[in-house]
Order: C-alpha cells, then sequence, then structure tokens
C-alpha cells in the first residue's frame, strides 16, 4: 500500500474526493488491499429516479463503477491510475432511493490490463452486477 498514492491521500484526507464520488454519495466502509475487496455503500437521492420512481440505470452503473475502481486505486502506488476500458451491467432488481450496499473486486491484476467485478444490493436484495475492464496508466 503506497500511501502517496492518489485513493490514499483521499482516504486520509489530505485531498478531497472526486466530485462524481460525492454526488453518488459513496462512503467507503472498507478496503482489503491484500484480496482486492472493497465494500462501500452509496445513498441514491430522488433526483437520480427514473418516471417509475426506481433509480434510473445509469446512476446504477455509476455506482458500480465507483466500486471497482477504487478497489483496484486501492492497490496502485504514486503516480499510477487506472481508467475503465470496458464496463458490462445487468440490472437484476429496480432500486428506490435511499441506502445501497456496493462491493467490488480486483479479480485478476496484470502489469497493465485488469479484471473487475462488483455487486449492488439493497435491503438484502441484489440490485445489479457488473464487470470492467480497467488499465493502469502511469501519469
Amino acid at each position: 500500500m503506497d500511501k502517496n498514492a492518489f485513493f490514499w491521500q483521499m482516504q486520509d484526507g489530505k485531498i478531497p474526493p472526486p466530485k462524481a464520488a460525492d454526488t453518488l454519495g459513496l462512503n467507503i466502509l472498507n478496503v482489503d488491499v491484500d484480496s482486492g475487496v472493497l465494500e462501500a455503500e452509496f445513498f441514491a437521492k430522488e433526483a437520480f429516479t427514473n418516471p417509475a420512481g426506481n433509480i434510473q440505470g445509469g446512476f446504477l452503473a455509476a455506482m458500480l463503477d465507483d466500486t471497482m475502481g477504487p478497489a483496484l486505486a486501492a492497490q496502485l502506488g504514486a503516480g499510477e491510475f487506472a481508467p475503465t476500458l470496458n464496463l458490462n451491467v445487468q440490472f437484476l432488481a429496480p432500486a428506490r432511493p435511499g441506502k445501497l450496499q456496493a462491493t467490488g473486486r480486483v479479480r485478476q491484476r496484470g502489469g497493465e490490463i485488469c479484471f473487475l467485478s462488483g455487486e449492488l444490493r439493497q435491503d438484502g436484495r441484489m440490485i445489479a452486477i457488473a464487470t470492467a475492464t480497467a488499465v493502469i496508466k502511469r501519469l
């Protein structure tokens, strides 16, 4: 774990979190760097709803991306960044405004290409699952 990396600078309060994470109401609860697992929660606002009153799928996809990405970011060194190359989301059930629980996992990390997975739950029910591919870049 590199305390000079962006993720850990943010966790230590030395730099602000990304505005997208704030918008989504991201709260990181636990990070296991060795296993590549991150647990978080989001607060889905009424402003995120579609005409049926459910959280619009794009917000759910963003929450999953903002769970899997930080799971990998926690393993990166200073000067490294890992943008998402591909994001695949399956919506399993509607989500309502309120808290959602998320788990992001680094499934396989190569020299540059990484494979990630994520889950989003609400009230014990699986809402959406995702896989993603990210590439490690050096700034």
